[in-house]
């Protein structure tokens, strides 16, 4: 009786040992595919952070251009108006 209970108990260790051993592998095979997702995410984050550096860059660029142009106008006008030309809007 005791050796009955002796081998289902070694049988048992056995299996645990096997399903062990999968879970762990499995669990490194998942490390590596988080490991690879971190790093594709990382590099988009990079790419979005470039281009909304460049899309601020071009606002900027964008604002500085209509102030300028209305300043110009705003010269063309007042050159008009001593010379005695009326320009229309």
């Amino acid at each position: 009786m005791k050796n009955i209970k002796k081998n289902k108990i070694d049988k048992s260790e056995g299996r645990l040992d096997i399903v062990l051993r999968e879970i762990f592998r499995l669990e490194k095979k998942m490390n590596i595919g988080f490991d690879g997702l971190h790093n594709s995410f990382n590099q988009l984050q990079e790419a979005v952070d470039g281009y909304a550096k460049k899309a601020d860059t071009y606002f900027q660029e964008m604002v500085m251009l209509a102030h300028k142009v209305d300043r110009l106008e705003r010269w063309i006008l007042q050159i008009a108006e001593k010379v005695g030309l009326r320009l229309k809007p």
